[in-house]
């Protein structure tokens, strides 16, 4: 039995790519908690998770003073254990962001650990279901762009294989929404998926307005047009409206996915591995929603979720938003607009230990021995 003998822990800032822009805010910077941790085998482990902008000292915080200590001496191999005890741990904060994203940053380490003493990597260790998945675009859909910008960009995915792009809505007057939602669709074809994002912005009302007017262009989905915490909104406007309602990167813990699919208030799981705490309740929620048989697509994080969505049987797409080249060796392999799972045992993710020491300075936490 390996006990947990130390831990690194560091948060990098990365500065996102574009100018990300949506209904009610705007993507900062990416704080990045990276934990390694080692144990009495001489292995170690690296996980991660993320803010856009807000929270990330309350994370680091919560690691240091409270989670990590706890996770010195503990067999790394209790996984389930160890995330639950950490979960009872900070009831008092629990069920959060702040609890969740530092949950997940241990939890994907212990993943990492796991697999990379197994010699597997973490799509097969999960369950293995396929080795790539087709890919969505955001990073040219945010709400600030022009109609001739989406444009440009959706058909530029198009013409490297993307299945399809996503669009973000919201502006001030629905004819604004058609108008981006039109050139686009006009340009890329009936063929070429166009999936929309409300990031939460619309009362009732107005969702059941935007939602009639996005059926006229056959998108695949209406994603967070209302407030995250309101299942009856939700459950009301999947009842008056075909187009698949899309929920999840505003969602902390299994429960809240459980209503939403009791409900039938989602027809596309979202789950995000960050926000809902690791790998481990990542799972849990992938495989509730596969005995819905409701589709899980998860928010942000490709390079993590690539092995988790080929691990399972009902996950259709991977959202494409570059994250992690300026700390990574290598990016995720994409060809003809499919993303390919890494062969590499462990989460698939080869960290630049170089560039990352020159962006951070890591915090070591021992036992008292």
């Amino acid at each position: 039995m390996a006990l947990i003998t130390h831990v690194e822990l560091r948060m990098v800032d990365l500065a996102p790519k574009v100018e990300r822009v949506d209904a009610i805010q705007s993507f900062v910077c990416q704080e990045t908690p990276i934990l390694t941790l080692y144990d009495s085998d001489g292995a170690c482990g690296t996980g991660y998770s993320y803010t856009i902008g807000t929270g990330g000292p309350s994370v680091l915080a919560l690691l240091e003073q409270t989670l990590l200590p706890r996770l010195i001496g503990q067999d790394a191999e209790r996984i389930e254990g160890i995330w639950r005890d950490l979960l009872f741990a900070t009831h008092a904060t629990a069920v959060g962001a702040i609890t969740s994203l530092a949950l997940a940053t241990i939890d994907t380490a212990l993943w990492d650990l796991r697999c990379r003493k197994q010699g597997l990597p973490l799509w097969k260790a999960a369950g293995g279901s396929r080795d790539c998945i087709p890919l969505y675009s955001t990073e040219g859909g945010w709400l600030h762009l022009s109609p001739q910008a989406l444009v440009e960009d959706a058909l530029a995915m198009q013409s490297q294989g993307f299945k399809g792009s996503k669009i973000k809505i919201g502006r001030a007057h629905l004819s604004e929404d058609a108008a981006r939602l039109a050139a686009v669709r006009d340009a890329v074809g009936p063929g070429y998926e166009i999936l929309t994002d409300g990031n939460q912005g619309f009362t009732l009302s107005e969702a059941i307005r935007r939602a009639r007017m996005l059926e006229d262009y056959g998108v695949g989905w209406f994603e967070e047009p209302m407030p995250a915490d309101d299942v009856a909104a939700h459950q009301e406007l999947a009842r008056r409206s075909s187009v698949p309602i899309a929920v999840g990167e505003s969602m902390y813990s299994l429960s809240q996915f459980k209503d939403y699919l009791q409900s039938g208030a989602a027809s596309i799981v979202q789950v995000d591995v960050a926000r809902i705490g690791g790998i481990t309740p990542w799972l849990k929620v992938a495989h509730l929603a596969e005995a819905f048989n409701v589709m899980v697509c998860p928010h942000f994080l490709m390079e993590l979720h690539l092995p988790l969505v080929c691990a399972v049987p009902n996950a259709q797409w991977l959202e494409y938003i570059p994250q992690l080249d300026g700390i990574t060796e290598t990016g995720m392999m994409v060809k003809d607009g499919m993303a390919h799972v890494s062969p590499d045992p462990g989460l698939g993710i080869r960290w630049d230990w170089q560039r990352l020491d020159a962006l951070s300075q890591p915090i070591t936490i021992k036992g008292d021995a």
